[in-house]
């Protein structure tokens, strides 16, 4: 191993130590010198690794945490339909509960020589994450996109809903109908899209309902991204006297929608509900469902057009394009009633500042 080793970096004119990062994978080596020692295995009639290998130019990874919130399989097709329209094959790979890990995802498709990965809401949306692994892809010569979160650690591109612009949205729709008490319900706050989602909101309640600091924040309740999370997150802020509920996720508006049936209260007579994502079929739910339509078109199209720039060799900006949501007012909000059952009158407020 020493002398072969000594012969590639001989030929390629790098150090044994720059041949074995290589080999590895390991980060910290440019692209030139990475395709020097490359064309050097070539020369010297060495096979290269396995990982090493030309890639397949017609396999793009597309991973997801889940397929049971709709708003996955949307993004699948889109960007699965652009993959194709291009001459590529999308390879999905989705996390189950026990089943396999996005590292463990990611790997696979690396074996499988894929030319590129997107990668939807994974763990570059989660602060308590460990970014690093995404500079080791990088170290592979994979390229790759990420979709929903944010990190300044992570050098690609991002493509990103305007989470504070969407909550803005739905809060001042809904003090239009003359809401004052108007709560939060989102998932961990560790994920980027959750943190900027609570920014938006207290700073629209700042302004337009004059609540800050303590009283602000009590509006708002984390859970987790699903029915049962909505459900328990919405039953906590009717407790509060809410009389409208702000939701993360699709499915989360539908559990605040069974929390507040549950307690006798009509939707959207005396409760209203917003939620994000604007799902399939959340048209013809009962009743149909107001909510922030994420633009799962312009995002997935604006994915692969950064994965396929970077795969060309023309590599798109290392920053963050964010896509402006829209409101889709349907059956799911109302006028504030005079008062709720089952809810506290809502307090008077200080003036807005």
């Amino acid at each position: 191993m020493t002398a072969r080793l000594a012969d590639i970096a001989a030929q390629a004119g790098v150090s044994e130590a720059t041949v074995s990062r290589v080999l590895n994978g390991k980060p910290g080596v440019s692209a030139t010198t990475r395709q020097l020692v490359l064309a050097a295995l070539d020369v010297l009639g060495y096979e290269r690794p396995v990982r090493l290998r030309r890639r397949s130019a017609g396999l793009v990874g597309l991973i997801t945490p889940e397929l049971e919130n709709p708003i996955f399989p949307a993004f699948a097709q889109v960007i699965g339909q652009a993959l194709t329209r291009q001459g590529y094959t999308p390879v999905l790979a989705t996390q189950t509960p026990g089943g396999s890990t996005e590292d463990e995802l990611t790997e696979m498709l690396v074996d499988r020589g894929v030319a590129g990965i997107i990668f939807v809401s994974g763990l570059h949306a989660d602060t308590s994450a460990d970014m690093g692994r995404y500079e080791r892809l990088r170290g592979q010569g994979v390229p790759f996109v990420l979709i929903n979160g944010f990190s300044d650690q992570v050098r690609a591109p991002f493509v990103s809903p305007d989470d504070r612009a969407a909550v803005e949205l739905a809060v001042t729709h809904l003090t239009a109908l003359g809401h004052r008490r108007i709560g939060l319900a989102l998932g961990p706050r560790r994920f980027v899209p959750v943190q900027r989602k609570v920014e938006g909101f207290l700073r629209c309640v700042r302004e337009q309902l004059g609540l800050e600091g303590a009283e602000a924040e009590g509006l708002v309740q984390h859970s987790l991204f699903t029915l049962e999370g909505g459900q328990a997150a919405a039953g906590a802020l009717i407790e509060r006297g809410v009389t409208a509920i702000v939701c993360a996720s699709d499915m989360m508006a539908l559990g605040a929608i069974r929390a507040a049936r549950q307690r006798g209260l009509d939707v959207p007579r005396q409760m209203s509900v917003v939620g994000f994502d604007d799902s399939p079929l959340i048209a013809f739910t009962d009743p149909p469902l107001t909510t922030i339509r994420q633009p799962v078109q312009a995002m997935g199209q604006a994915a692969v057009r950064a994965l396929l720039e970077e795969i060309g060799g023309t590599p798109a900006p290392h920053s963050e394009f964010v896509f402006h949501p829209e409101l889709v007012v349907r059956g799911s909000t109302a006028s504030v009633p005079e008062a709720a059952p089952g809810t506290a009158v809502p307090r008077p407020l200080r003036a807005a500042r």
